[in-house]
């Protein structure tokens, strides 16, 4: 019992957000808004992802993956690779922190 205990524990301190949404949300403002709006919710194109309530791991880990070149996209390496750590986990507690929406909820 102590060993699930233990177990969920670290669970939980794994999945804690180590960004500060505010500092996301300025950063936001200045790199990420022209193409994905504000909040992240209203791309400027259908071709660009909606990021408001996308999961925080996954945040950080595609900015991280466009930073170092395992994914590829010439404007996202541009912009992530002028990202440090802390900004990166600050967009993510940003866009992680907003209302998830979809396309179909823009019309």
């Amino acid at each position: 019992m102590k060993a699930l205990a233990l177990i969920m524990l670290a669970m939980l301190a794994c999945s804690a957000h180590a960004g500060d949404a505010s500092k996301g949300q300025k950063k936001a403002a200045e790199v990420c808004a022209a193409c994905h709006g504000p909040d992240g919710a209203k791309p400027s194109a259908p071709d660009q992802p909606i990021l408001a309530g996308q999961y925080y791991d996954y945040l950080v880990q595609a900015l991280s993956d466009y930073k170092v070149g395992r994914r590829t996209n010439p404007i996202m390496k541009g912009f992530a690779a002028q990202l440090s750590k802390q900004d990166i986990e600050n967009l993510a507690a940003w866009f992680a922190s907003q209302q998830k929406t979809s396309l179909h909820d823009q019309r």
